[in-house]
């Protein structure tokens, strides 16, 4: 099948022809490119082009495609079984090297950062007896009810519904304030002393773009909530050994902790730790309901412990995160060569280049870029063999398979996709 014999019978059976909405490409134009395999830092599409990869399925695959130690891993346990709705020896084997390296005293698997965030909700509800959450504007935990909520009118207020399907009196229960602003944190628990069960924050924004937080946010989220009897939930779905092996370790004091992506080694994944006092809340131990019949499944265990065996040396992350810096440092010097508007920013072996002069502080800030830009930058990127997420409101993700060749190239692309935008600055 072709490219385009692909989007067409997938228009006729997927809603908007995806089971994604960003795989659209809605918003950067043209059309979704149907992606046939992958193989290092390199995809290839139904048509055979070959595309120097930096989605990377947003997140999981720092070691890139198909590597053969987790191909081999999934393989071996395919033979034994694909699904038992039972304890097995895998999730013994992968809670061991979570716990270990994240320092969570209980660990639980679930199958996606959804439910990994929903299920830290309600165990933060159940152990503080309140019912209102505060999250941040921009940050995204996922799709359930509570978390699909925009800012309301003022600087703390509750949330209003950003989905259709999501009743208000839900959306009501969510608190939403700006990213990076401890004076708005002060200020709500000011006002709200004893109404809220958790604070959630990504530990490092990147579903707006990336936005690392600043010291002092950091600071207020680990003294303010516990001041107030509210937990800290850290959503380190993406951050969670990316950034490093374990956590991110800019949030020490959190509660609660959600993985997922890399832990999976890119198959479906989710985890939520923390205390054990706090865990045990969980059934059959305690009295909040969570279940998964596919949770734990063998095929995913043993693609992360092969994962986690080929981080633990910190080699892979070393590596990934020297080559985030070349391509970083490239395509500043080729927007400063263009002379545009536009700015990168970069954290480990993550970036993001915003088509706005500086870097953004909040998704107020990012929400200024210009989209239409970056969606001519994409264009020609993709054009020219560069696979880069299709949002300006997305993080790009480097692998430990790239080449410098492959960052070069990418540089190179980038001059040429640059200039090009001058037409919609």
């Amino acid at each position: 099948m072709s490219n385009e014999s692909i989007r067409a019978a997938a228009a006729d059976l997927f809603p908007g022809g995806v089971n994604s909405p960003v795989r659209s490409f809605r918003s950067v134009g043209g059309n979704p490119v149907a992606i046939a395999r992958g193989e290092g830092p390199y995809t290839f599409d139904a048509d055979g082009a070959r595309y120097i990869d930096y989605i990377a399925a947003f997140g999981p695959l720092i070691l890139g495609h198909a590597h053969p130690a987790i191909v081999a891993a999934i393989q071996q346990a395919a033979t034994t079984g694909t699904a038992f709705g039972a304890l097995t020896p895998g999730e013994v084997e992968l809670g061991r090297r979570v716990v270990e390296a994240t320092g969570m005293e209980r660990v639980r698997f679930v199958n996606s950062g959804t439910e990994a965030t929903m299920t830290a909700i309600r165990l933060a509800r159940a152990a503080t007896g309140r019912d209102i959450i505060v999250k941040f504007d921009g940050c995204y935990h996922g799709h359930a009810d509570g978390l699909l909520v925009k800012a309301g009118s003022g600087v703390a207020t509750l949330g209003l519904s950003d989905s259709a399907g999501v009743p208000e009196a839900i959306a009501g229960l969510t608190a939403v304030l700006p990213y990076n602003d401890p004076v708005a944190l002060e200020a709500w628990f000011a006002a709200h002393p004893s109404d809220t069960a958790a604070v959630i924050v990504e530990s490092v924004a990147a579903n707006m773009g990336l936005v690392p937080p600043t010291p002092a946010f950091l600071e207020a989220l680990q003294r303010v909530p516990k001041a107030h009897g509210a937990l800290l939930v850290a959503d380190e779905v993406i951050t969670g050994f990316r950034i490093r092996y374990g956590l991110s370790n800019l949030l020490p004091g959190a509660d609660l902790a959600c993985l997922g992506k890399i832990i999976g080694g890119g198959l479906p994944v989710g985890a939520l730790g923390g205390r054990a006092e706090i865990m045990s809340l969980l059934a059959p131990s305690g009295p909040v309901y969570q279940a998964g019949t596919l949770s734990g499944n063998p095929l995913v265990m043993a693609a992360g412990v092969a994962m986690l065996d080929a981080l633990a040396d910190g080699e892979a992350h070393r590596r990934a995160e020297a080559l985030a810096r070349r391509l970083a440092d490239g395509l500043a010097a080729a927007i400063a060569l263009a002379e545009i508007p536009a700015s990168v920013v970069r954290l480990g072996s993550m970036l993001t280049v915003f088509f706005r002069a500086s870097a953004p502080a909040d998704y107020a800030e990012a929400r200024e870029s210009n989209t239409a830009a970056f969606g001519a930058f994409h264009r020609s990127m993709l054009e020219q063999g560069i696979m880069l997420p299709p949002s300006q409101f997305e993080t790009w993700f480097v692998s430990s398979s790239h080449g410098e060749a492959d960052i070069d190239a990418t540089i190179a692309a980038a001059r040429i996709a640059l200039a090009g935008t001058r037409g919609v600055l």
